[in-house]
């Protein structure tokens, strides 16, 4: 049975404050017993983190809204939490249990201002998805017309900044924001503005039309249209534009050339977005997307987008090229470029840089071999390296202004791995980065 969601300020305050309090004490408890061994307080706290990870991750799953949202977005931007935070803010990433009907219905009535069986002919009961921030519903038009009808939950936009917040003081009373304050804030301003931005239908329905203009010549791309009429701020009607889900993806109807190709486009949607419209589709996970065995995509749900500073373009641009050529001044000056690294202090040595670079580069060594995504294992080369960050906490801090291109990318990563992409990126990568993308 569909929980009931918490959809007051005050409820959503003590579900949050309790958490807070929960991880807070289990901090100070691990502070108390850090006496004992080296080995045995390694394990403790390991442990302690596990339990406030789970503590946070229950939290925000049944809260739904803008702090499920942050963490979904810590959970594949994990280099400045701890490890044991991996696990618990995965189960984030899937679909998240859906709130029962009436709240759905009583939400469309409200902003469309008329009885669903005026608005719909028909209204599946069953959710066709359920998210972080809303629900969607398939239904029929009065006109015959197929359509999804994106419901968002009531309460999660005006609880917003209170959400962060909260959520925002329970990982710095756990001990998890090792960070300087200045970066915090910096990053949380992001956070808030682009969350801001997905808690605006309006505002996702200008982007679906931004993002269909910038991909109208691309045959294989389709992003569905929306039904002005039947949208607000805070419902969404788009016409029903259908595929196959990555788990249907599979040898009985999906080859491999078709497989090939369909991570080609998706390489391709990616660095057109970053390179040549400096605006990127910002929430790249499995389920915003879906495939047909022509090799054609679907993309969904364009409430996070990022625009792009045209600066910030070209010192990725420039990272990128400083890495592949080896140039580790330069690439520490990009890094400075970005936001990345503190400019008034001294550089990182370039043996560390060349750690990153030997990882990172894997899938784009060749230019004709091409590399099985199915066998990769950066995450978990990644994963082993992620501490050594935490050596370098006065040197580096969080490249805001890039942070959504990192997770654009992390993110189709992904899918290339599950749908088992054999591609050699490389040329096509040297295109863009020399401007012929």
């Amino acid at each position: 049975m569909a929980k009931k969601p918490v959809t007051t300020r005050t409820g959503r305050f003590i579900r949050l404050a309790g958490m807070t309090a929960s991880v807070a004490s289990r901090y100070a408890g691990a502070r108390a017993r850090s006496w004992v061994g080296a080995e045995e307080n390694e394990q403790r706290r390991s442990e302690n983190y596990s339990r406030m990870a789970e503590d946070i991750a229950s939290t925000l799953g049944d809260l739904k809204g803008a702090v499920m949202k942050v963490g979904q977005i810590a959970s594949q931007t994990q280099d400045f939490l701890p490890k044991e935070f991996s696990a618990a803010l995965q189960r984030l990433q899937k679909e998240a249990p859906p709130v029962p009907f009436d709240v759905i219905t009583g939400q469309i009535e409200s902003e469309l201002g008329k009885p669903v069986a005026e608005l719909f002919a028909t209204l599946d009961e069953t959710p066709y998805a359920a998210a972080s921030i809303g629900q969607v519903h398939r239904a029929t038009t009065h006109e015959g017309q197929d359509v999804i009808v994106k419901v968002q939950y009531p309460g999660v936009d005006e609880s917003c900044d209170s959400d962060l917040k909260q959520l925002r003081m329970a990982l710095r009373l756990g001990g998890l924001l090792k960070l300087p304050k200045e970066s915090v804030d910096q990053l949380f301003a992001e956070i808030r503005l682009r969350l801001r931005e997905e808690l605006d239908y309006e505002n996702e329905a200008r982007n679906i039309a931004l993002f269909r203009d910038f991909h109208r010549k691309d045959t294989w791309v389709h992003i569905p249209e929306v039904l002005p009429q039947l949208s607000t701020r805070r419902v969404l009607t788009m016409e029903l534009v259908e595929g196959d889900h990555i788990e249907a993806v599979t040898p009985e109807r999906y080859s491999q050339d078709a497989i090939n190709t369909i991570g080609h486009r998706l390489f391709t949607t990616m660095a057109d977005q970053l390179f040549r419209f400096h605006c990127v589709h910002g929430d790249p996970h499995a389920g915003n997307f879906a495939f047909r065995p022509d090799g054609s995509l679907i993309l969904y749900d364009f409430g996070c987008v990022k625009k792009l500073k045209p600066e910030i373009v070209q010192a990725y641009r420039n990272a990128i090229v400083s890495a592949l050529d080896e140039d580790y001044a330069a690439l520490d000056r990009c890094l400075i470029d970005l936001g990345a690294r503190v400019e008034d202090k001294p550089a990182l040595d370039q043996a560390y840089y060349a750690m990153w670079r030997d990882i990172l580069i894997v899938p784009f060594a060749s230019a004709d071999t091409p590399y099985d995504f199915s066998q990769a294992d950066l995450h978990r080369q990644v994963a082993a390296k992620t501490p050594t960050v935490f050596k370098h906490m006065d040197s580096l801090r969080p490249a805001v202004e890039s942070i959504f291109i990192d997770r654009m990318i992390a993110g189709h990563y992904w899918i290339l791995k599950r749908l088992g992409v054999q591609a050699a990126f490389r040329s096509e990568l040297e295109r863009y980065l020399n401007g012929e993308g």
